[in-house]
């Protein structure tokens, strides 16, 4: 999905194995429909055997449809939006000041038990506790890796519940945005319900708005960054979700040679803040996530960012590199592109 920075915090360690000690016991003895304050089971409201084959191959299986979710938080805000709702999360989810991560889309965190909010972070306990229906992720290679389910500590995780992966890998939005809405109606969710329909429907308009509008302007030319206190990274258009599809809509992306993206995998290109300036871009979309520095720590900390043509014009916009994916939220995304393009002034 994308030639977005991963995030790589450093890792805390592994976690200890005696934490994780008789929890298959544990879940045997807890039942799986527990229910909030208000008497409802959270999750789908369907009954009867469940399944859901996942972009692995694999298909997860349970007795009934899940109630208890545990997932990666992007994808619990996409189904939010879905009218899911989820036990736990893991994943960024709190900002340092307690406020909603961008990740956490719409939903409210006071309400989540919180798995682990950091790269390496995931409380096997905790996640027990929860007694774990199905764990739900994303992946970003073609590994089967799911995202914020530490390596180490993984093969514990795994054989507490079910787990599903969806691919946002080397593909376009629209792939995984269905997956998802595939997973929500497995779940229960209403896919014909005049919100999910109408938000289909604009995300359908957005983009063959942003299409027009980069045919257009088709000079104006689109650095995707994301940045480090000792690197700036540009991303190409490969592997990213979001780039494939903006550059299958004519959205003239800057893309750095294969030769330079070759240390991240494929992903970007390291810059030093001395060579910022390699490229030279009309607009530029900065990397949203809480794990980036922003826009407004640059203009205190680089002054070389400063400098930079599209900072001094005003045409720096943020991105969602990791989107929450579903109709709802990804439309603005495509609209806030269009909208930057079609009002950008060619700098150079």
């Amino acid at each position: 999905m994308r030639q977005v920075r991963l995030p790589q915090p450093s890792r805390r360690g592994v976690l200890a194995a005696g934490g994780a000690l008789g929890l298959t016991a544990f879940l045997a003895a807890c039942g799986s429909e527990k229910k909030d304050g208000s008497g409802k089971t959270e999750g789908g409201g369907k009954t009867g055997p469940w399944s859901f084959k996942d972009d692995r191959g694999q298909t997860a299986k349970r007795d009934a449809t899940p109630k208890n979710i545990v997932a990666f938080t992007g994808v619990a805000a996409a189904l939010f939006d879905y009218g899911i709702e989820v036990k736990g999360v893991f994943g960024p989810t709190k900002t340092k000041d307690g406020k909603p991560d961008v990740q956490a889309g719409d939903m409210d965190i006071s309400k989540l038990t919180i798995i682990g909010n950091e790269w390496g972070q995931f409380n096997i306990e905790k996640y027990a506790g929860l007694a774990p229906d199905v764990l739900l992720s994303t992946m970003f290679d073609d590994k089967g890796t799911l995202w914020y389910v530490p390596e180490e500590s993984k093969d514990k995780i795994l054989k507490l519940a079910p787990s599903v992966g969806i691919s946002v890998y080397d593909r376009q939005l629209t792939q995984p945005l269905q997956r998802i809405l595939e997973l929500a109606e497995s779940l229960g969710a209403d896919v014909k319900a005049d919100k999910v329909v109408k938000a289909k429907k604009r995300f359908e308009d957005a983009s063959e708005r942003l299409r027009k509008v980069a045919k257009a302007h088709k000079d104006i030319k689109v650095l995707i960054g994301s940045a480090s206190q000792d690197l700036f990274y540009v991303s190409g258009s490969n592997l990213s979700v979001d780039l494939e599809y903006f550059k299958a809509l004519g959205v003239n992306i800057i893309e750095p040679p294969e030769s330079a993206k070759k240390a991240s995998g494929g992903w970007f290109e390291n810059l030093s803040w001395e060579t910022v300036n390699k490229y030279d871009a009309d607009v530029i979309m900065m990397d949203n996530r809480s794990s980036a520095l922003q826009p407004a720590d640059l203009d205190k900390s680089k002054p070389t960012w400063k400098k930079l043509p599209a900072v001094k014009a005003g045409q720096v916009i943020p991105r969602v590199a990791e989107p929450i994916f579903s109709y709802d939220k990804c439309a603005p995304i495509l609209e806030d592109l269009a909208d930057a393009i079609e009002k950008a002034k060619k700098l150079k």
